[in-house]
C-alpha cells in the first residue's frame, strides 16, 4: 500500500514507540516531573505567606508633608509601590500589596486626640501581613509618640473584597516553564543529534516514510508527553497546594494550550542545537546558555520586578518570560488567552523565528 495513509501510520507508529521510550526514561521523567514536583512541595509549604516583604502603596490623598508620612516612607520594613490609583487598587485587589496607606488628619478616637490617623485599606486576600505591618506603623507611631511626648496618631482599617494570593500561585507557573524548557530543548537537541550519528535517521530514509513524517512523529511524542507532565504538575498543585484556577476547568484548558506554545518554541530551539552540535558534549553547553538565563531572568524562581530597571525591556521579551507571565494572568488573575494577546504573539514570533532558522541549517546527515 501507498499514498498518504501509510505515512500517517508511520507517524503514529513512531510516535508511540518514541512515547514509551521517554516514559521508561528515568532522565526523562525526574527533569520533567518529579524534580518540579520535589520543588512544588518546597514552595506549596511557604503557600500560607504572601511573600518575602512586605509591599504597601501611598493612597494619593495622603498628607504628604506630615513628618509621619516620611517615617512611613523611609521604613526599611515596607516596600513601597508606585503607580496611578487604577494600578494600585488592581494590585491590591489581587493580594499583591497589602495595604494602600493614607495618612490624615486625625480625630477623637476613644477620647483620647491624635493628630493623624493612618487610615488603612486593605484586602481579604492580605490578612495574614496586615498583622505584620500594623506591629511595624505601631513601632513608628509609638517612636512619633516619644520623640512629640504626645500620642502622634492610631491606625483605622477598611477591609474590601479580594482574592487571596499565594506563593503557590507565582511559583507553579515558573516551575511549568521550567520543566518545559528543559525537557523540550534537552530532549530534542540529545534524541535528533543521536539518531543523526547512530544512522538511525539514515535507515528510516529507505524506509517509504518521508522525512516530514519522522519529524512530526518525533515532534508529536515529545508533546504528548510534555502536555502530561502539565497536566500532573496542574493538578498536584491545585489538589494539595490550592493553586487557583480562576474559571476552573476553563483556566485549565487555557493553560494546556499556553504550555503547547511554549513547547513548540522551545523544540524548535532543540532542533537548532542539535544541528549545530558537533559532538554531543557540547550540546549541554549550547542548552544552558540558552535556558539559564532565563531561569533567573524570566521570573522563574523570583519576581523579575526585583531586577534593574534596565533589564527589564530585555526581560520581557524573552520566551520564557511571555510564558510565565502569561500562565500567571490566566491562572490567577482571570484573564483568557485573548487578554494575554501580547505574550501569545511574543511566542509565535520567537516560533517563526526558531524555525526559520531551523529550515535553513537542520542536518538530517
Amino acid at each position: 500500500m501507498s499514498g498518504q495513509y501509510n505515512q500517517w501510520t508511520a507517524m503514529w507508529a513512531i510516535s508511540k514507540a518514541t512515547l514509551r521510550a521517554i516514559f521508561k526514561s528515568p532522565q526523562a521523567i525526574f527533569f520533567s516531573l518529579f524534580f518540579p514536583i520535589v520543588l512544588i512541595m518546597v514552595f506549596g509549604a511557604l503557600a500560607g505567606g504572601g511573600g518575602r516583604s512586605i509591599d504597601v502603596a501611598f493612597d494619593a490623598k495622603s498628607d504628604t508633608l506630615s513628618e509621619l508620612y516620611f517615617r512611613i516612607r523611609s521604613s526599611r520594613l515596607l516596600d513601597i509601590n508606585e503607580g496611578s490609583e487604577e494600578e494600585l487598587t488592581d494590585r491590591l485587589k489581587k493580594g499583591r500589596i497589602t495595604a494602600m496607606i493614607e495618612v490624615r488628619a486625625g480625630t477623637m478616637k476613644a477620647g483620647s486626640p491624635a493628630a493623624y490617623e493612618i487610615h488603612l485599606k486593605t484586602t481579604s486576600a492580605s490578612q495574614r501581613e496586615l498583622s505584620a505591618l500594623r506591629e511595624i506603623l505601631n513601632g513608628i507611631i509609638n517612636e512619633a509618640t516619644v520623640a512629640a511626648q504626645n500620642k502622634v496618631a492610631y491606625i483605622s482599617e477598611e477591609v474590601i473584597p479580594g482574592r487571596r494570593y499565594r506563593m503557590i500561585d507565582f511559583y507553579l507557573p515558573g516551575m511549568l516553564g521550567f520543566s518545559l524548557i528543559g525537557s523540550a530543548v534537552f530532549g530534542v537537541a540529545f534524541v535528533f543529534y543521536t539518531l543523526r550519528e547512530t544512522l538511525v535517521l539514515k535507515r528510516m530514509f529507505a524506509t517509504p516514510v518521508k522525512k516530514t513524517f519522522i519529524v512530526l512523529g518525533e515532534s508529536l511524542a515529545r508533546v504528548v508527553f510534555q502536555l502530561t507532565t502539565s497536566i500532573v504538575l496542574i493538578l498536584f498543585g491545585t489538589i494539595f497546594y490550592h493553586f487557583t484556577l480562576a474559571h476552573g476547568f476553563v483556566t485549565f484548558i487555557e493553560l494546556l494550550v499556553l504550555s503547547f506554545l511554549g513547547i513548540a518554541v522551545f523544540m524548535g530551539f532543540g532542533f537548532i542545537i542539535s544541528s549545530l552540535a558537533k559532538n554531543q558534549h557540547v550540546i549541554p553547553i549550547y542548552a544552558n546558555l540558552f535556558m539559564f538565563p532565563q531561569y533567573f531572568l524570566s521570573g522563574t524562581f523570583f519576581p523579575k520586578g526585583l531586577l534593574p530597571e534596565s533589564l527589564q525591556a530585555i526581560i520581557n521579551y524573552l520566551p520564557l518570560t511571555a510564558l510565565n507571565d502569561a500562565m500567571r494572568k490566566v491562572s490567577f488573575e482571570g484573564m483568557h488567552l485573548l487578554g494575554v494577546g501580547k505574550e501569545i504573539t511574543i511566542l509565535i514570533v520567537w516560533c517563526l523565528v526558531a524555525y526559520s532558522l531551523l529550515i535553513r541549517i537542520f542536518k538530517w546527515e
